[in-house]
């Protein structure tokens, strides 16, 4: 099948040709960008040299979508919601890495981002392990954020047993400094940010929201989310702990066995029996789970760690593509994580 990406030189645009070239089932018949035309792939992306023999062009969008099956849209919030139209009137389908298509009420994501050019536009939100059949149908899916990725997948198996309080949902993410992108800015600077973590957007970071709706879809009910993010100095990696209170007492072992049930057939997930860690997962599509209860207060300590350019962005995407087409969901993605 023909594959194009629409915002080849970013970070996540560079993880989709990496996992793209192993996938043999995909032809990749286009790079396309704005800031970089008529570079080849390689000046952008030199681990890609010798690999994928590309030069990025500036995209016509309706020649995209007439000469692409699948087209992967990388590109900064606010953007792919300008042409995605044009992409789906030419048959073809996409998957948007951007928060364009995400929020199910328009009036959320614009008192976040900006006002939005195609509201008319119905995704299915790409959380591979949770929207599997309706996914399988899709013509547009909205790949989710890196750290809702994370938050998600730490509790999903508790709200399918309503085992906790929603009104105390505590979600505490730390991130890697690529989740930022790769424009340089003075925050991501070398000296500035390789001895330091920080905390950003404490109370009102654009990822809430869209935790907020899909942990009430899971739960059937109102939840309140406190999500605060972090900027810590490693490249790559989502840590993200979850902290919620249950309604009763809860059993340690049987929350590993309910958490090892949900997740039994998900071939990307993997819940241990210690707690996760980046280092683990880095450059992987998979996402390390392990949780603990306190013995004082009963606090269930839900731990995921992801890469959050793979399993939090490209991964995701090709695993949803997998999903789409009928493909075996490991093809491409067959990686295992760089340790040390």
């Amino acid at each position: 099948m023909k594959v194009s990406v629409i915002g080849a030189s970013g970070y996540t645009g560079g993880e989709l040709f990496r996992l793209l070239c192993n996938h043999r089932e995909v032809e990749i018949v286009g790079a396309y960008g704005k800031t970089t035309i008529g570079k080849d792939l390689s000046e952008v992306h030199p681990s890609l040299q010798d690999i994928v023999d590309l030069t990025i062009e500036e995209p016509k969008y309706r020649e995209v979508g007439e000469s692409s099956d699948l087209v992967f849209t990388a590109t900064s919030h606010g953007v792919a919601m300008k042409f995605v139209p044009d992409l789906l009137d030419e048959d073809a389908r996409v998957i948007d890495i951007s928060a364009d298509y995400r929020l199910d009420d328009v009036r959320v994501y614009e008192e976040y981002y900006q006002k939005h050019e195609s509201p008319g536009l119905e995704a299915v939100y790409g959380l591979s392990e949770i929207y599997r059949s309706e996914i399988e149908k899709a013509d547009l899916v909205a790949n989710p954020g890196c750290y809702p990725t994370a938050a998600i997948l730490s509790l999903a198996p508790l709200f399918s047993e309503e085992l906790i309080d929603l009104e105390h949902i505590v979600i505490d993410s730390k991130s890697g400094t690529s989740g930022a992108g790769a424009k340089p800015s003075q925050k991501l600077h070398h000296p500035t940010c390789a001895e330091n973590l920080r905390a950003y957007n404490v109370t009102a970071h654009r990822h809430s929201p869209e935790i907020k709706q899909e942990v009430e879809k899971l739960a059937g009910g109102e939840a309140t989310i406190h999500f605060t993010p972090h900027l810590i100095p490693i490249t790559r990696g989502i840590l993200n702990t979850s902290h919620v209170f249950p309604q009763d007492t809860v059993d340690e072992d049987k929350l590993i066995e309910l958490y090892e049930n949900f997740y039994d057939d998900e071939p990307f997930v993997r819940v241990l029996e210690r707690l996760p860690q980046t280092n683990a997962v880095r450059g992987s599509n998979f996402c390390d789970v392990g949780l603990e209860v306190s013995e004082n207060s009963g606090r269930i300590v839900a731990i995921s760690a992801i890469d959050n350019l793979v399993k939090g962005a490209s991964g995701q995407a090709i695993q949803n593509m997998n999903i789409m087409f009928g493909f075996d969901e490991r093809m491409g993605l067959e990686e295992i994580a760089l340790r040390p």
